[in-house]
């Protein structure tokens, strides 16, 4: 069958990882940095034609649009509703993705189990398990699956068939990759394909009101399969994280276009499944020794949530010519900025030293305000001096060495405090705008990066004679 009549065609080849286009092929993407995912695609261009505009889609003034307020569908996990800004939008489409065996299934099929109980009719698409794993599955999860229907399907058309003849109140797909549209003479899980099914997806879910659930496969550097072709169409975009030998989950919102990216939900995963942390800073402090060498608490802040944790570093001669800096949590170019300010501004020989920086707990810290509790570890392991076990450390660090403050100060404080925490640094600006409700919990303002160093280091090592350099 030949083309219509006056359109054209063109050759392009398309990457199957991230989506690139190009007009000839590459053994490897520029954009991805994978090799042999290019796939040639002829696109067809239909010829161009007049038609008449529909009258009921006509643009219109802002301060016309009449607005249409919808409540939320809260879920029954408070750890997955504050990551999505207070529960499920009606029509909404949520993208959670995540290293494989890290618990996207478990925790979807805890989640719809629990919406068919309160809601009615939740229907899971086990695109890739048969229903009889899904099934052991859920019994050791103790779910029993009343009003849940399960259906291992990978053709798009049927499972739109089969969800609009349930009418359900949430639909889970499980995953995008594993269906395709037998229109389409590509395989599952192409962009095109992962595209078009997405969009079908996304139409029915708008006409329909009702919410879906997908998730999607990632990448050997922990991006989604075929990203910037899902995050731009979904509403919503999740991640599971989680250390390889840690019991924690992480659930982290990177798009949201109802509510903030900040927040972050807490979750450990036991033979009963993914269960809540509703204390996570001292879940994350549990198994901290009485041995502060190295080691400094920080109150952080993820969204509106505050968590304390563990910053713990180690310093050693390096056995080679060139020092070695590990980042575990923290970001790898601040290490090197605070590394710079301690061996500049400070006086620390760092030049010749191996640096060691970890967070506990699999937690990753992406504010600035944590920068003082890394350069005090660092400093106290380098000095073999210890760190008060109830002491804080909260600022952030400038290239002079000067110490600058922080949002969200009271919130922090309060976390602290609850703890039982006694003593706190703080920089000198947010001192002075601290609350004067703080009665057990004594502040320590410091200016200089300097300054905190001293007041920090427990001064019984100090008077010891122990080195100082």
């Amino acid at each position: 069958m030949g083309r219509p009549e006056g359109s054209h065609s063109r050759t392009v080849f398309i990457c199957q990882q991230c989506g690139r286009e190009s007009l000839k092929w590459l053994g490897r993407c520029p954009n991805c940095q994978e090799w042999n995912t290019f796939i040639e695609k002829i696109l067809t261009t239909p010829a161009t034609s007049l038609r008449s505009i529909p009258t009921d889609n006509l643009p219109q003034e802002l301060s016309q649009v009449a607005s249409q307020a919808q409540d939320r569908l809260p879920l029954p996990i408070t750890e997955f509703n504050r990551v999505l800004g207070g529960g499920l939008v009606p029509g909404s489409m949520v993208l959670i993705s995540g290293d494989p065996g890290i618990g996207k299934s478990t925790l979807l099929l805890q989640a719809s189990a629990l919406m068919a109980q309160g809601r009615g009719k939740v229907v899971y698409i086990s695109a890739e398990e048969s229903l009889h794993q899904v099934k052991l599955r859920s019994e050791r999860l103790g779910i029993s699956g009343e009003k849940l229907y399960l259906l291992a399907e990978t053709d798009i058309e049927v499972i739109l068939s089969q969800v609009q003849e349930l009418q359900p109140s949430l639909v889970v797909i499980d995953s995008i990759q594993a269906v395709y549209l037998p229109e389409l003479d590509t395989t599952a899980g192409s962009i095109t394909q992962v595209r078009e099914c997405t969009l079908r997806l996304m139409q029915w879910a708008k006409r329909s009101a009702v919410p879906i659930f997908i998730t999607g496969h990632v990448t050997k550097d922990g991006t989604i399969a075929g990203p910037r072709v899902l995050e731009h169409i979904v509403d919503v975009v999740l991640y599971l994280e989680g250390e390889a030998f840690s019991s924690y989950r992480l659930l982290h919102c990177a798009k949201n276009r109802f509510g903030s990216t900040n927040e972050v939900g807490v979750f450990e995963m036991r033979s009963q499944g993914l269960l809540e942390v509703d204390n996570p800073s001292q879940v994350f402090l549990s198994q901290r020794g009485s041995e502060t060498i190295g080691s400094v608490v920080v109150p952080t802040l993820e969204g509106t949530r505050p968590i304390l944790v563990e910053i713990q570093a180690l310093t050693n001669p390096t056995s080679f010519g060139l020092p070695r800096r590990t980042a575990n949590g923290i970001d790898f170019n601040r290490l090197l900025i605070i590394t710079a300010v301690l061996t500049k501004r400070v006086g620390l020989k760092l030049g010749s030293q191996d640096i060691i920086v970890n967070v506990t707990g699999g937690l990753k810290i992406r504010e600035p305000a944590a920068d003082l509790g890394i350069a005090l570890a660092i400093a106290s392991s380098f000095r073999d001096l210890s760190v008060d076990p109830g002491l804080l450390a909260l600022g952030e660090v400038g290239l002079s060495g000067e110490l600058r403050g922080v949002s969200h100060l009271d919130r922090r404080l309060d976390e602290v405090q609850r703890l039982g925490f006694r003593r706190c640094l703080v920089p000198k600006v947010s001192a002075k705008i601290s609350p004067a409700s703080s009665k057990t919990l004594n502040l320590i303002p410091v200016g200089t990066l300097r300054e905190a160093i001293a007041e920090g280091l427990t001064p019984d090592r100090k008077r010891r004679g122990l080195p100082n350099d």
